[in-house]
This record gives C-alpha cells, sequence and structure tokens, in this order.
C-alpha cells in the first residue's frame, strides 16, 4: 500500500488515505513521486468537469510531477496509467512520458513550471507559429499561466506584448516587469470591445486566450470591425476561466482574415506536448523563465485543493524531507 490523495466520486473531495501500489509493467517507469502541483487540469479531471476526464472511480488525481526512477535518474513525468495518478507516493508512468530533469532546476519548480508553461509554449510553437518580431496578446495575463506566456512569449520572440486582465496590481507589475500595454477588462463588454478596438489599430498578430466568454467575444468583434488590414490574426483558444461557452456571429470569420484555433490535449500530438515541456524545463533551468512555488506535505491536501491564495502555486509533497 502507499499514501496517495484519492477521489472515489464525480465532484467530491480528494481524500489522503491507503491505496494499492502499483505493480511495474513492461513498457513503464514506477516512479518514486516527490513533487506534484495543483492545476485547473489536475482539479477538472479529478471532477470528471475537463474534457480529457476518465470519469472513471476511485482514482488517484494529478496529472503530472517529478520523482526518481529506480536507478535514481530525476525525471518529470506527465500522465499515469490509470486509476493511479500524480499526487501519490508511487506512480507507474508510460517510459515515453517521461522527460529526464535537468540539473539546475528542482523537483519542486519543475512540478509547478511545466504544465503551466507548456500551454503558451506549445500554443505559440504548434498552433500560431509564431514568428519573430511579431504582436502576442494575452488575454488572461495575470493568472499563473497567463504570467508565464509573457515570458515565454518575449523568450519566443516576440516583439510587443499586450496583457489583459482584471488585477489592476497584476497588470502594473507585468508592465513593470516588461508587458509594452496593459488592458484591464471592465464588465462592461462594450468598453472591452472599444479598448480591443484601439490595440488592433496598431496592429496584433496573435492572440492567446486563457479566458473566453466576454472577454473573447469583444475581442472577436472587435477584430471583426476594425479597419481594413494586411496582418491576420491567429486567435488560439487555451482556457476558459471567463466562461465556457460564447455566441459569435458567422460574418465574425468571413470578413477579416481571422483563423480561429484551440491548444491542447487533442489539438497537439502529445508527443509534440511533452516537447514543449522540455523547452519550458531546459528555459527556467537557465533561468529564463520564473515561477513561485508553495510546497506542501500532500497530508496537508484538504486545506489546500480549494485555496486559490498563498505563496505561489501549490505543489503537494508526499513525503517532505
Amino acid at each position: 500500500m502507499m499514501k496517495a490523495a484519492v477521489v472515489t466520486a464525480p465532484g467530491s473531495q480528494p481524500i489522503y488515505m491507503d491505496f494499492r501500489r502499483p505493480e511495474p509493467r513492461e513498457g513503464e517507469h514506477i516512479v518514486e513521486v516527490s513533487a506534484s502541483a495543483l492545476s485547473q487540469l489536475a482539479r477538472g479531471r479529478a471532477a470528471g468537469r475537463h474534457y480529457s476526464s476518465s470519469n472513471s472511480y476511485p482514482q488517484v488525481v494529478g496529472v503530472d510531477g517529478a520523482g526518481r526512477l529506480n536507478d535514481g535518474r530525476r525525471v518529470y513525468f506527465f500522465g499515469a496509467t490509470a486509476p493511479f495518478g500524480a499526487m501519490a507516493e508511487f506512480a507507474p508512468v508510460a517510459q515515453t512520458q517521461c522527460i529526464a530533469l535537468p540539473a539546475a532546476i528542482s523537483d519542486v519548480t519543475a512540478a509547478a513550471i511545466a504544465n503551466p508553461g507548456m500551454s503558451s509554449w506549445a500554443a505559440l510553437t504548434e498552433r500560431a507559429h509564431l514568428v519573430r518580431g511579431e504582436t502576442v496578446l494575452i488575454n488572461g495575463a495575470t493568472g499563473e499561466s497567463g504570467q508565464l506566456a509573457v515570458q515565454i512569449a518575449r523568450l519566443l520572440g516576440a516583439e510587443k506584448i499586450i496583457a489583459t486582465g482584471r488585477n489592476p496590481e497584476k497588470l502594473e507589475r507585468l508592465r513593470a516587469g516588461g508587458v509594452d500595454t496593459t488592458i484591464t477588462l471592465a464588465s462592461d463588454e462594450s468598453e472591452m470591445k472599444e479598448a480591443f478596438s484601439a490595440a488592433l489599430r496598431s496592429g496584433i498578430d496573435v492572440v492567446l486566450d486563457y479566458l473566453w466568454g466576454p472577454s473573447a467575444h469583444a475581442l472577436l468583434l472587435a477584430a471583426a470591425s476594425a479597419s481594413p488590414v494586411e496582418r491576420a490574426l491567429r486567435f488560439v483558444q487555451i482556457g476558459s476561466m471567463g466562461g465556457l461557452e460564447l455566441s459569435l456571429p458567422a460574418a465574425v470569420l468571413r470578413s477579416k482574415p481571422i483563423s480561429l484555433m484551440g491548444s491542447g490535449i487533442g489539438s497537439v500530438p502529445f508527443t509534440h506536448l511533452l516537447k514543449a515541456i522540455e523547452g519550458v524545463l531546459h528555459a527556467a533551468a537557465d533561468g529564463h523563465l520564473h515561477i513561485t512555488a508553495d510546497a506542501v506535505p500532500l497530508a496537508d491536501l484538504a486545506q489546500h485543493w480549494d485555496d486559490q491564495a498563498g505563496k505561489g502555486r501549490k505543489v503537494f509533497v508526499p513525503n517532505p524531507r
């Protein structure tokens, strides 16, 4: 047996409890887990809300993490063979889904940065095919993934970065950190559309959208009604923190050169997602990317599962040393 965070039904809270220890199978590693981050993907899968959820219970929660193999090698891993997950003392993982960790990155940092960093790295390289010197607008830049997206867009060659969000203090910090323009998301959609129209007049090549909902709707309407421009807009949908659905007039996609696409599990080949994660890990090890991580014992999971506050991204440690 081992200790693990287990969810027994859709929508129920994970419980720290005993769970059977995985046995090694051909083509798998048994990873001794040292760190696993709490993400929206982990929450969504555990609750059965995410489109990639297995909806099979009981299951160990957690989608990725860092740990050690039997021979002592440090690895990052994504996915574990059901019903196992990353938030446990041990996880069975396909050998092809393990990435060697650079020596300069800690297990906690690797677990914290891989998933949110991959979201924008894959979107920019696999979907938008960012060209050095282009302008990128990040819709929802004040969250953890959005803040990393700012760093990654600059690292991958964006000349100008526009950041949106509701938190004025975080927007100001992003501006101080090198963002060229910020847009405060208002409650009134017409105000948002006006602000987006002003930004579009200067030219935007790529949108990374972490919100969907009203802000994405206003942005797409603004793009459709903007003055004729030569630059096509590649709109990449990544997250839905602002809403799951929106109603979009068909003319939006006919009246202007707008490419609307998604980026995530399914729209990007899994091997390419792992390649994006590898890029993020090496960039972080080289000091080009930064994230704040809040390491807490896995045994204290109940206190933190729904907690959005704290010193940074929550990372659960099965056996704190």
